[in-house]
């Protein structure tokens, strides 16, 4: 069962947000981390554009296959960091996949996907919990997910634990950018910066 976990105080009670601005980036959990530097292959269909680290949908269909993103190289084993942050510079859609980490192999598919609302709430697109909130246009959020392979998948927000559930052993493979989810729209820009991956 998946556990949310809220950590962390809130700096902008006065606001009711609960996604405030970066900290400096660095990796969370407990090390030593490696560096790594998988590499990649860019991924466009329908109306999905990459150039650099801009992803953007820009259509407003709600069927069919909309997808920006990175795909990543698979790992097996161990315990894997990611870390990057996006800013979304345009938004007239609702329900869009930015990160997503993925099973690979006989288990091959979605396990993990970080969705965003218009209004800026972050979840989790398998069971609809609220990660976080306060992912507008314009603001910039640090996301980190560790994934501990036949452990635990954890996911952080600006340095906080939002979330955490079992992972299975096998194979993964981490993804960003924009999707399409089965009950979202465009059209959507999204810019992602500061990208860094680790394994112990």
């Amino acid at each position: 069962m998946r556990r949310l976990r809220g950590a962390g105080v809130l700096a902008a009670v006065a606001t009711g947000l609960a996604v405030l601005t970066p900290v400096a980036e660095a990796q969370v959990g407990s090390g030593p981390w490696i560096p790594d530097s998988p590499g990649y292959k860019t991924q466009q269909k329908g109306c999905g554009q990459v150039s650099g680290l801009t992803f953007r949908l820009t259509c407003s269909s709600s069927s069919g296959e909309q997808r920006a993103e990175r795909r990543y190289d698979t790992y097996t084993g161990g315990t894997h960091q990611f870390e990057g942050s996006f800013k979304i510079t345009s938004m007239g859609g609702s329900r869009i996949s930015l990160k997503q980490t993925f099973r690979d192999g006989s288990d091959a598919g979605p396990f993990f996907l970080l969705a965003v609302e218009k209004g800026g709430r972050l979840y989790a697109v398998h069971g609809g919990e609220t990660i976080a909130t306060g992912a507008t246009v314009g603001t910039s959020v640090r996301v980190n997910t560790i994934n501990q392979v036949g452990g635990t998948h954890r996911v952080y927000i600006n340095g906080s634990l939002k979330d955490s559930v079992a992972s299975p052993g096998g194979s993964y493979y981490d993804k960003f950018g924009s999707y399409r989810t089965a009950s979202g729209a465009g059209p959507i820009t999204v810019e992602w910066s500061g990208i860094e991956f680790w394994h112990k």
